[in-house]
């Protein structure tokens, strides 16, 4: 058992002075007298639920999509060390056999202690658009296909949350249509006008990857994916990293679609937290230096900073608001993934993952699962 104390708790709006308390993994009420409860002294720090990143490739030499359960135990690991205590990684664009592999892996794995919960999978490739490819891989693109789909999902045992498509490629809208209900559907990797967006979230898509990345600009006479997903009140992931998109585009996106709504990410490749050097990416070859990630023509691939860092980021450098940051790194995900009466949040009965912050934000402890790491 665990209690929490003196510190400033995130309560989904605000922050308030409160003591939570952690029995058998969930945070409970109170404790019983009596009990052997170990304490955290949380005075002059911010108490907010783990983080939880929807689209992140691999971290500390190892990519999700290496297929083994030793890279999804050292990203994991990673994760956590880092306040994530919930993940769901991004596969990138291979042929429906390697996907498979990769799913079944997935279906397989069991959490170590230590580690944080794999609670799902972002499909992010092969249905985007191959006139916007980015880092993935251009020869394995191809059109949405509803049952190459529905056969991964299979193998996975459900675990794909989310499923990226462009909707100006053939038979898009007809797959948002017919797997809507079963799946997050995001837009992305695109080169859809506004009216192409719009159909798409009318077809039942909500979800938009890394806004502002591998699509068309915002412009006052063809608004594109941003215009449509703003009037969809679609959930926009971002990639605060200060690489990817300027601070005061990332202000203007909050401004756009509210903090209820943003989502941050870090589409982290396996250079994150490791030193500069040459890596790889979906099958293709990666200079990292600092937090810029490229491949060798100068296209961004992934970023090379974790989640909390871009929430750092995000609130020192960019000037988003500690409560927005908190909302957009754990409330949201959570959400967007389905997750959100059991985490993301720090209510009672909810899952105890929790992270405690220092005033400059530095981690000062983590709890995953009402374990402390």
């Amino acid at each position: 058992m665990l209690r929490i104390t003196g510190g400033q708790v995130f309560t989904g709006e605000a922050f308030e002075e409160k003591t939570l308390f952690v029995r058998d993994g969930r945070i409970v009420e109170d404790l019983a007298d009596g009990a052997d409860v170990e304490d955290i002294d949380a005075r002059g720090c911010y108490v907010i639920p783990g983080l939880i990143d929807v689209h992140s490739h691999g971290a500390v030499g190892y990519d999700f999509c290496d297929g083994t359960h030793e890279a999804i135990d050292a990203i994991c690991r990673y994760q956590a060390s880092r306040g994530v205590t919930a993940y769901c990684p991004a596969t990138m664009t291979y042929p429906e056999e390697k996907l498979a592999g990769i799913a079944r892996c997935a279906a397989e794995h069991e959490d170590a202690d230590d580690a944080a919960a794999l609670v799902g999978i972002n499909m992010e490739g092969p249905f985007i658009s191959p006139n916007k490819v980015g880092a993935q891989n251009p020869a394995y693109v191809q059109c949405p296909d509803a049952g190459m789909f529905h056969r991964l999902q299979e193998a996975a045992g459900g675990l794909f949350k989310i499923v990226d498509i462009a909707p100006e490629e053939p038979g898009a809208l007809d797959f948002v249509k017919e797997v809507h209900n079963e799946v997050r559907i995001s837009i992305a990797h695109t080169t859809a006008t506004y009216d192409q967006a719009h159909a798409a979230f009318e077809a039942g898509a909500s979800h938009v990857t890394h806004l502002f990345n591998a699509m068309p600009p915002l412009a006052h006479r063809e608004p594109g994916v941003i215009g449509a997903a703003a009037d969809a009140k679609a959930t926009p992931e971002i990639i605060a990293d200060g690489v990817h998109i300027h601070p005061s585009a990332v202000r203007a996106a909050f401004k756009l679609f509210d903090d209820d709504h943003m989502i941050f990410v870090s589409d982290s490749m396996m250079a994150t937290g490791l030193d500069d050097g040459e890596y790889s990416l979906g099958g293709q070859a990666v200079t990292v230096r600092g937090n810029r990630a490229t491949l060798h023509d100068g296209t961004l691939a992934g970023s090379a900073t974790d989640l909390m860092s871009c929430f750092k980021i995000a609130v020192r450098d960019m000037e988003i608001p500690l409560v927005s940051a908190v909302k957009a790194a754990s409330v949201n995900p959570a959400r967007a993934i389905g997750l959100g009466e059991t985490r993301g949040n720090l209510s009672i009965g909810s899952v105890a993952d929790v992270v405690v912050l220092d005033e400059n934000l530095d981690l000062r402890t983590v709890v995953v699962r009402g374990r402390v790491l």
